[in-house]
């Protein structure tokens, strides 16, 4: 089968690779978005799914706009291709592109559709709390992830894991169920199912304001709003940004989550004082600062202050002195 590719970020890398590897695909172009500039020369960084390509010798093209770029169009009319394949791409396909494949354009997404349509399904999954998600591949149509259904694999997620390593998981899990779709459909044994548009949710792009921690919230919805943006939730200190990259609620209704080592120490270790919220009412020897929210307590277990390298809790616990009282 001969594919055309469209994807850009890490997420999507393990896909490419899947296909290119697979003796029944042709991947025959990959399209990206354009270079970055980054750092502090502004160098030209090319996405992660351009570099693979590149490394495979399969052409790329990065169209600012591909709705509007006529040479990127005339391209992919021109490449009699089998399947448009989309994961992670970042820009909308119009009615024109979708209709140009034989077989149609097939997306890859990263939760359980209907649930967590938009930009960003794994880390609004996790800021929510869910303790499953998984991979949708789907026919795509003209809306925000709202073409029916193919196949799906589902993920547990546990009380520690973040979108990092959530999206870790899918994104592997993405190329196999690619495969598997691409195969289903080729020989017509796989049948798409609508979605219930009753039941959608939409995960809508990041925006800055949703990092800052709000310590008036209850220690589960910070924790989850952590680990669903991470690494970027910011708290302030010492009139400085810190950044909280890890963090543990304690309290009997996680340790059934949490491994037992770990739950020895809080369970012999932790006080039964209580304080405002945003405040340091304990500091755990190994551990690091324990902070008072509206609703039970947070341990912040691994931090770093603007300018700083990433540190364990006990280590910024230490290096700064910290005691007990307003963070």
């Amino acid at each position: 089968m001969n594919l055309i590719f469209l994807g850009t970020p890490q997420f999507a890398v393990p896909s490419l690779k899947t296909l290119i590897e697979h003796p029944e695909f042709e991947v025959s172009a990959v399209v990206t978005q354009p270079d970055k500039r980054r750092g502090r020369g502004k160098t030209l960084i090319p996405s992660p799914v351009k570099t693979v390509a590149v490394e495979a010798g399969i052409p790329v093209w990065q169209p600012q706009k591909i709705k509007k770029d006529d040479e990127t169009l005339d391209k992919l009319r021109k490449s009699q291709a089998d399947f448009f394949v989309v994961v992670a791409y970042g820009q909308i396909l119009s009615q024109e592109i979708l209709d140009m494949p034989r077989l149609g354009c097939i997306n890859g997404h990263g939760s359980l559709l209907p649930k967590y349509r938009g930009a960003a399904p794994i880390q609004w999954c996790l800021y929510h709390g869910e303790t499953q998600t998984g991979m949708t591949t789907m026919q795509m149509d003209v809306g925000m992830d709202t073409g029916a259904m193919l196949l799906k694999s589902s993920l547990d997620i546990h009380l520690l894991d973040n979108a990092w390593d959530v999206a870790a998981h899918l994104a592997q899990d993405c190329g196999s169920l690619l495969v598997e779709t691409l195969q289903g459909l080729e020989a017509r044994t796989l049948q798409a199912t609508p979605q219930n548009d009753e039941a959608a949710t939409y995960a809508r792009l990041i925006e800055k304001s949703d990092y800052e921690l709000d310590w008036t919230r209850p220690a589960i919805a910070l924790h989850n709003q952590v680990r669903g943006f991470y690494p970027n939730a910011v708290t302030q200190f010492r009139g400085q940004s810190l950044k909280v990259k890890a963090t543990i609620p304690v309290g009997e209704p996680y340790y059934d989550q949490l491994p037992d080592p770990l739950v020895s120490q809080l369970r012999s270790s932790l006080n039964p004082e209580s304080g405002e919220p945003g405040q340091v009412v304990q500091i755990i020897k190994n551990l690091g600062p324990v902070v008072q929210t509206r609703e039970g307590c947070l341990l912040l277990q691994e931090v770093q202050l603007a300018g700083k390298k990433t540190q364990s809790g006990w280590d910024f616990a230490n290096g700064t002195r910290l005691e007990p009282g307003k963070l």
